[in-house]
């Protein structure tokens, strides 16, 4: 006994007091940025880049698995900085890019829906499907609840029951076995309801993008109102992320 409570005074206090303005550690590799325009080098990335996630001038979030390789081989064109806010409203909203009249590269940008924030702005209940990813995303998105991140303290919570929910939020690349599955689940969640997408996999496919055993066909038919990047989606990168579309930060 008293070692345990020897172990749990030398944890502190783990808790973050706001997730929303808190700083990450500096190794995080969190938003790129574009610090030259060198086609060259564009071309070089482009060819080792796993996820093929540059093209031109670019790098798409949606793709980046963030393994880092652009940064270690040209440090002086990518640098990927420990900033979690990497999420967007829109799919073309995550793809960086070089702005030639700025001289530096563009930023992913959620800004609050006042419709959306007078209906779920007080209370947002998630309800998660895991179509075929490796469980990383899963875990992250589990984590946003525990005492460390608190989602809850937000009214966002994570449910058990697609009747209970107000939005879907979608984790892996939708294999086939799930396509079925998350069609039913998404029906089953009563209107006004919300789509999000977490992490590589589900917004692009990710490292799976090319697999037949893939099928994303519901994102045809269904508007996705949030884009979270991430491989997986930090705990930081979710929360900052809904909460800035439902008008709750600052």
């Amino acid at each position: 006994m008293f070692e345990l409570i020897k172990a749990r005074l030398g944890h502190g206090y783990q808790a973050i007091p706001d997730p929303l303005k808190a700083k990450i550690n500096e190794a995080f590799p969190g938003l790129p940025r574009i610090l030259s325009p060198d086609r060259e080098i564009f071309s070089n990335a482009a060819e080792i880049c796993p996820c093929k996630a540059i093209e031109g001038l670019s790098i798409d979030l949606g793709k980046c698995n963030f393994c880092g390789e652009c940064q270690r081989l040209y440090p002086d064109t990518f640098r990927f900085d420990p900033d979690f806010r990497m999420a967007s409203q829109t799919r073309e909203g995550l793809i960086v890019r070089w702005q030639e009249d700025k001289l530096s590269s563009s930023v992913p940008v959620v800004k609050p829906d006042p419709a959306l924030a007078k209906l779920f702005g007080r209370s947002l209940a998630l309800r998660n499907v895991s179509a075929g990813g490796c469980n990383a995303c899963e875990l992250e998105l589990g984590a946003c609840s525990n005492v460390n991140f608190d989602m809850g303290r937000y009214g966002v919570d994570v449910v058990a029951s697609p009747r209970h929910s107000d939005a879907l939020i979608i984790t892996g690349p939708i294999t086939e076995n799930m396509a079925i599955a998350l069609k039913e689940t998404w029906e089953a969640i009563p209107e006004p309801k919300l789509l999000i997408l977490c992490g590589a996999c589900a917004i692009s496919g990710g490292v799976f993008a090319e697999s037949s055993a893939l099928d994303r066909s519901f994102l045809v038919d269904h508007p996705v109102s949030l884009y979270i990047p991430g491989c997986p989606a930090h705990p930081l990168s979710i929360i900052h992320a809904i909460c800035s579309l439902l008008g709750r930060v600052k």
